[in-house]
């Protein structure tokens, strides 16, 4: 899901008041010829999808194989930051990060059948997106406002803009603010991770009004997973803390934290089972980045 540039790394020893040590991968699955690795999402079946940041190539991988193929080859210049799948429709929604660039493919055909620019282009960074019954919502890195685009019956209407307000509008031209988005199953209440701050705020989609989930506190955050009311907070240094919220999602209390040797700036994540598919990024190697391989690994939930 997300651009981490200029972003400093926050190390906090106090970060939660419970811990857990640290667990080995159960499976590492290599991308191949990746340049980046960046959004993820869960396609069913024990399948998923990743993107390339930099390339934009969109990956299948298959976790009982243990293995990747190279699903969709894109032309240069198109990114995939955060990405996320209508399984409905066989619709794959991708934030193509800079020049506020969008796209949706088809998985049947794997064509593109969507290309969008929001706002403006200069200035749009979009980061990541979430499927929800009604349609997908955009972050947008740098203004407070998600950028939707409803579907009906399999087929995609005009996008429109949301202000946002409240604490979970930080964003400006210039500020680094808000990173990724997910949205609770009946698609009426999303949540925004904030990553400077390493906070996450829920937000009304259609009041755009939003409100800071209290006691959750996850520096650098990037990227959210919830099921139910178990979130996973991944960061970028090197740990995913677990939160339990409460029922209406306004209070959070530390459920431990995910850590793991082979973890090198994991920026996305996918509940597959009972384990995370995990996105190694390398981000801080440069940018692009330089590693020689990009990875998922499989670890415990």
């Amino acid at each position: 899901m997300r651009k981490i540039l200029a972003i400093p790394l926050v190390v906090s020893a106090l970060l939660l008041g419970v811990s857990g040590p640290a667990v080995a991968a159960t499976k590492v699955i290599v991308l191949p010829g990746a340049t980046s690795a960046e959004g993820i999402t869960d396609a069913g079946g024990g399948t998923f999808y990743t993107g390339d940041l930099v390339a934009g190539t969109i990956f299948r991988e298959d976790v009982r194989k243990g293995t990747a193929e190279r699903f969709i080859e894109v032309p240069p210049g198109t990114g995939a930051a955060g990405l996320d799948l209508d399984r409905r429709h066989d619709l794959l929604f991708v934030a193509g990060g800079k020049d506020g660039k969008a796209y949706v493919y088809n998985t049947r055909t794997k064509a593109k059948v969507a290309d969008y620019t929001f706002g403006d282009p200069q200035t749009t960074y979009v980061n990541d997106v979430a499927v929800t019954p009604y349609g997908a919502w955009f972050t947008d890195s740098y203004h407070p406002q998600l950028f939707f685009v409803p579907v009906v019956a399999g087929v995609l209407g005009a996008p429109r803009t949301l202000a946002l307000s409240g604490p979970g509008a930080g964003g400006s031209p210039g500020n680094f603010f808000m990173n990724d988005v997910i949205a609770t199953p009946s698609g009426d209440t999303l949540l925004v991770a904030a990553t400077t701050p390493g906070k996450v705020y829920t937000v009304n989609p259609i009041t755009g009004v939003s409100k800071e989930i209290a006691g959750v506190n996850a520096p650098s955050v990037v990227s959210l997973v919830l099921e139910g009311r178990r979130l996973w907070a991944v960061q970028l240094d090197n740990t995913i803390s677990r939160w339990c919220l409460d029922g209406d999602l306004s209070h959070g209390v530390a459920a431990g934290t995910i850590k793991d040797d082979l973890f090198d700036q994991p920026v996305s994540a996918a509940k597959v089972g009972n384990q995370l598919a995990v996105i190694n990024s390398h981000i801080f190697s440069g940018y692009p980045p330089t590693s020689p391989t990009y990875e998922v690994l499989m670890v415990g939930a």
